[in-house]
């Protein structure tokens, strides 16, 4: 039907006979009461008291007098102007009952009255009933009437009918139905009609025509380059026409064109108004130019613009995006000085405090005095408030408000589908996460990579692959995106197996090259414990940003080749490219790792000096874990009391784990009780300091702290490894026996363990956190999951590769020292990767040199 639309619209167009006929007047009969009436109706209806002038009209039929179809005719145009669409349905309730003959004039005033409000079925009747009543005008106002009530393709429909019936378009006809272009699907139709407005000539003469063109190639097809054509060629441009090429600029990626459109504005004389005001704060916003938007809220002021909501929504957004000095302070008050709040407005300053970072309970109670205030949220407004639950790990508000969103229609709206599937996954909830993906009405390329990448934060590579196979099959492709994310949950889990099928995928899709997918197979290589390819992949770059320089350094320094990572340090301090936050907890880490003090303190204390980068947590976290390995734990207490800011738990946390290597009681118990003051439900500090006391044989310590734990419902983390064969992973826990293969595993177990023994290794019994025998002590190590997982290895892969076991806790001492005697008892090399390193084990040597 599209196509033979366009064939259509390719013949030439002829121009209409016009028989023009004498308009059909209503006889006025010539009385004092009359006269008195219709002279009281046109003067109320021209000083714009409609409520009045219907009331006159009403006083006129009850004594049985109508006015003509003029007065008709100029009563609905009153009601029209002024949108008092009511008043005109009753003005042509009376029209209906006088028994006049409805000429042109007044059908098309009708049409025109019902379209604008949005009663396009009434219009349309009265469309139809026109027969050869039907002009030019009649045939603009259905047009119109459709393309305003989004019915493009009933919009393209008339106007091929109009031009069927002999009738040639005008400037009103054209904008209509390029307005119904504007979208994908018709933009063809659209650029066949183009062809008839060029030759028409209402590009030059007619603004709304030359406006239409704009939003059909901007909207439509995202051609700007067209779009722009379109703008130079109109000779007389107003300040709409400005401000619609400003804002499309500004809405596909080109914010900087769109301010320095609006500066050629300014200098060409023309004021800007509200909307104006409102597009260029939003590319400066885009730009976070703070500066020159501050100019731009003086000029606002300056033209006497108050803050309503556009304008005002504009600059709480600017200010929100651009304040690095301060949450969302003077945000906030564009906000409190803005006379009147609409969803708009309420929507960016939530939108504000998420994306600003540490302000999520600000965010869910200013939702809840928009809701007090009776204010509808939009879809963005819950996609943000959702983020914010997710980010405070909120389920229970993520839920209401997600019932709130059920209820009003938008929780099947993409953007706050994906922002459901986001939250409900980063608390773990996968059933409800994909039920939000499965109810969305349109699913896009966003809503898969959102699903793909909750699946792959929730070690489920199975599920998120099925997708990406999904994707194809729905006709998407995939992006960098959903690439990287199924690499990030390849690396999660460990899964070299399906992170180079993802390699093979991206070298056929020709996003190999991409830098955001080079860094992300990195980073997997890196992580799945093949660091060496990762080098390679990194090697290959031809453009390195910080990313990549990071994700190599971060490599090396968790693999523990911490000379590799400062060496690789330095070589990008060389290349010119500066550090970030992130750089410096991977070298500090490095120098942890392999106890380099002097090396960790120089970096540290050239962080701000060299490169202007203030410590945080993290920064003094790595410190904190330098000196805590290297056994100073009282120059580690001192550097934590010596703080710019207070100790979080990750700071007390590490150095309560030194505490336990050193099996420093006293210091360990001031740590867990500073670790408990800032959060009392913690059980990292429990279980670190029951290891402390179990350590030194102290039982009755460890039985209250295990009470406490129970006291308060807390839950000591799971141990599980688990490792990937032939493309599929398997998983173990202490003691498991699931596997089918559980009785070979333990035979082999038994058998190896008999045979390491031989060779010089005694279990650490001292590590088993339970007052029972010795030989019960030996059975609890020889059930930990990760040497489980080794054995399984050991079985079921072949002897010239390297078993790569991944843990979701630090490897046990007992198991670390077991798993290098296995390493020369068969000959292989056993990489293990735990919670803060690799160890990477051949010929009874660890790669972490016994320092981890």
């Amino acid at each position: 039907m599209r196509l033979s639309l366009a064939s259509k619209l390719a013949l030439p167009y002829v121009r209409p006979r016009e028989n023009p006929k004498p308009p059909n007047l209503n006889f006025s009969p010539n009385n004092f009461k009359f006269q008195t009436l219709h002279n009281r109706l046109i003067h109320n209806l021209n000083v714009g008291l409609l409520q009045k002038a219907v009331s006159t009209l009403d006083l006129m039929v009850d004594h049985g007098l109508h006015p003509d179809l003029s007065t008709y005719s100029l009563f609905l145009k009153s009601c029209i102007r002024s949108r008092s669409f009511e008043l005109g349905k009753l003005v042509h309730a009376h029209l209906l009952h006088s028994k006049l003959e409805l000429d042109s004039l007044t059908l098309n005033s009708l049409i025109s009255l019902y379209s604008k409000h949005g009663d396009w079925a009434k219009a349309n009747e009265i469309f139809e009933s026109m027969g050869n009543k039907r002009n030019l005008v009649s045939w603009a106002a259905i047009v119109s009437c459709f393309a305003n009530n989004d019915m493009e393709y009933e919009a393209i429909l008339a106007f091929v009918d109009m031009v069927e019936n002999g009738f040639y378009p005008n400037e009103y006809c054209f904008a209509a139905v390029i307005r119904a272009c504007s979208n994908m699907e018709d933009i063809s139709i659209g650029e066949t009609i183009f062809g008839s407005v060029i030759k028409s000539g209402y590009i030059e003469s007619d603004v709304c025509v030359g406006c239409a063109l704009i939003d059909m190639f901007a909207k439509g097809g995202g051609d700007l380059v067209n779009a722009y054509k379109i703008f130079v060629k109109m000779p007389d441009k107003n300040g709409v026409t400005w401000t619609l090429m400003m804002t499309r600029l500004a809405q596909l990626g080109c914010a900087r064109e769109a301010i320095d459109l609006f500066l050629e504005m300014v200098l060409n004389g023309l004021v800007p108004d509200q909307f104006t005001f409102s597009s260029v704060i939003s590319a400066c916003a885009e730009l976070e130019l703070l500066s020159f938007g501050k100019q731009l809220h003086s000029q606002v002021v300056r033209y006497g613009l108050d803050l309503g909501h556009c304008v005002g929504s504009s600059l709480v957004d600017m200010y929100a995006k651009c304040e690095v000095d301060g949450p969302m302070g003077d945000s906030r008050k564009v906000f409190d000085q803005m006379p009147n709040h609409n969803v708009t407005s309420w929507t960016a300053l939530i939108t504000g405090y998420v994306q600003s970072g540490g302000h999520d309970v600000e965010a869910i109670k200013l939702f809840c005095e928009m809701i007090s205030s009776h204010v509808r949220p939009n879809h963005f407004t819950f996609s943000s408030i959702l983020k914010a639950s997710a980010n405070l790990s909120e389920l229970s508000t993520g839920k209401q408000v997600h019932t709130l969103a059920a209820k009003l229609g938008l929780a099947s709206v993409d953007c706050v589908g994906n922002s459901l599937i986001s939250m409900y996954a980063q608390s773990g909830q996968m059933e409800d996460s994909r039920r939000a993906f499965d109810v969305l009405f349109d699913k896009n390329l966003i809503s898969y990579n959102t699903i793909v990448n909750a699946y792959a934060k929730n070690f489920d590579s199975e599920e998120a692959f099925d997708l990406f196979y999904e994707i194809n099959d729905m006709g998407f492709e995939a992006s960098a995106f959903t690439f990287s994310s199924l690499l990030s949950g390849a690396a999660r889990i460990g899964a070299i197996g399906k992170g180079e099928q993802i390699h093979a995928r991206l070298l056929k899709s020709g996003f190999n090259s991409n830098q955001i997918t080079r860094n992300a197979l990195i980073s997997m290589y890196s992580r799945c414990g093949n660091v060496e390819a990762a080098f390679k992949l990194f090697s290959e770059m031809e453009n390195r940003n910080i990313i990549s320089w990071t994700s190599i350094v971060t490599g090396f320094s968790k693999h523990g080749f911490a000379q590799r990572a400062l060496a690789l340090f330095h070589e990008m301090l060389d290349s010119g490219i500066s550090p970030n936050e992130i750089t410096f907890t991977a070298v500090l880490s490095a120098c942890s790792h392999a106890g380099l003090l002097s090396e960790g303190w120089k970096h540290f204390k050239s962080m701000y000096p060299k490169h202007g980068i203030v410590p945080r947590m993290e920064h003094y976290a790595c410190m904190v874990d330098l000196l805590g390995r290297s056994g100073s734990l009282s120059e580690a207490l001192e550097f934590i009391n010596s703080m710019p800011f207070m100790a979080d738990a990750l700071i007390w946390r590490t150095f309560l784990g030194a505490c336990r290597v050193h099996g420093n009681i006293e210091l360990g118990k001031h740590a867990a009780n500073m670790i408990l003051k800032q959060d009392q439900y913690e059980p990292a500090a429990f279980v670190l300091l029951a290891n402390l006391y179990a350590s030194t044989g102290q039982w009755e310590e460890v039985a209250q702290i295990r009470k406490k734990m129970r006291e308060r419902n807390l839950i000591k983390e799971a141990g599980s490894s688990w490792i990937e064969v032939e493309n599929k992973v398997y998983k173990f826990h202490v003691g498991d026996t699931s596997n089918p293969s559980a009785l070979e595993i333990y035979d082999e177990l038994d058998r190896l363990v008999s045979k390491i023994k031989e060779l010089g290794y005694v279990p650490n019994t001292d590590l088993v956190l339970h007052d029972v025998e010795e030989e019960q002590k030996e059975q609890y190590l020889f059930q930990h999951s990760e040497k489980i997982a080794v054995v399984f290895g050991l079985i079921n892969t072949s002897k010239s590769k390297p078993i790569s076991v991944f843990k979701n806790l630090r490897i046990c001492g007992d198991c670390h020292s077991a798993i290098k005697y296995m390493s020369v008892a068969t000959g292989r090399e056993i990489v293990v990767r735990d919670s803060n390193r690799f160890h990477h084990i051949k010929n009874g040597t660890c790669s972490c040199n016994d320092y981890w």
